[in-house]
């Protein structure tokens, strides 16, 4: 493989799935350019983000960033269900104002390292019904059924924060990891856009680098460098989606020439990054 795959599109504000798989089913490593919810139904399911793994249990919540790497890993001894909602950053924007932010869920995932969110019985039932109505409206041909779906889908994310905010929830620990590769995840995140080599890694964590670089890929898909590499290029896509300067992009971005920088984007994105910026404009 050689490189992350893009999955899923997002040209509205957002989009409902109701997914059930009962046959057998490889899922790889893959990214989004929107954030992700996930209500998990029914199934066995290992969840694995950014080189952490959930074991879910039916109607966790399951949060997943923008250009998180992430793949389910199932058992298909059960149907695997789930409520899937592909969410535009660019719509959350719209709702943070100094009193709120309705993307406050997404924040959470980040501070407390932790993607999976166990929501109170009293609060979830309230979020189910709000789920089971939003895909109603999104089925019928009534008149403004497209409105009434939105609005059900801020009212869902509404109740979604105030949970948070209320202590309602319970945030799950990973229940499979290595603390060295989470540390090496974490630093490389912090640092992406500084000179990093595995040897260096590899002293400053006190780790073997050939053991290093093996567990790495085997927790995460792909090897460091090209775990940064890709990094990177997301980080320069968001950029570039701002209107900075390409050229100011790919050094603030830790590429140390403009040619290798374009071929690299060419190659995750299928566009040159001069294509992309007037493709966005």
């Amino acid at each position: 493989m050689d490189r992350y795959e893009k999955k899923g599109y997002l040209d509205t504000d957002f989009k409902f799935f109701h997914l059930i798989d009962t046959a057998l089913r490889e899922f790889n490593y893959h990214y989004h350019e929107f954030d992700k919810i996930i209500i998990f139904l029914s199934g066995n399911v290992n969840y694995m983000i950014e080189g952490k793994s959930y074991m879910l249990e039916p109607r966790d919540i399951l949060l997943v960033n923008r250009n998180d790497i992430h793949k389910p890993k199932i058992n298909f001894s059960q149907p695997y269900e789930r409520i899937v909602i592909y969410i535009s950053p660019l719509f959350m924007e719209k709702y943070h104002t100094a009193s709120y932010d309705l993307a406050n869920c997404f924040h959470l995932a980040k501070k407390e390292h932790s993607n999976v969110i166990r929501i109170h019985p009293a609060k979830r039932q309230k979020l189910l019904n709000l789920i089971d109505n939003l895909k109603k409206a999104l089925t019928e041909n009534a008149f403004a059924s497209d409105l009434s779906a939105k609005l059900l889908f801020l009212e869902f994310m509404i109740h979604l924060n105030r949970a948070i905010l209320d202590h309602q929830i319970e945030t799950i620990s990973t229940t499979v990891y290595d603390k060295k590769i989470i540390e090496i995840l974490q630093y490389i995140n912090a640092n992406l856009f500084e000179t990093i080599k595995s040897d260096n890694l590899s002293q400053k964590f006190f780790i073997s680098k050939y053991h290093m670089m093996r567990k790495f890929k085997e927790e995460t898909g792909y090897s460091i460098h090209q775990y940064i590499t890709n990094k990177r290029l997301l980080c320069s896509r968001d950029l570039i989606q701002q209107d900075i300067p390409i050229t100011k992009v790919c050094f603030d971005c830790g590429f140390k020439d403009y040619s290798t920088f374009s071929r690299a984007f060419k190659t995750i994105f299928k566009t040159t990054p001069r294509e992309y910026k007037k493709s966005r404009q």
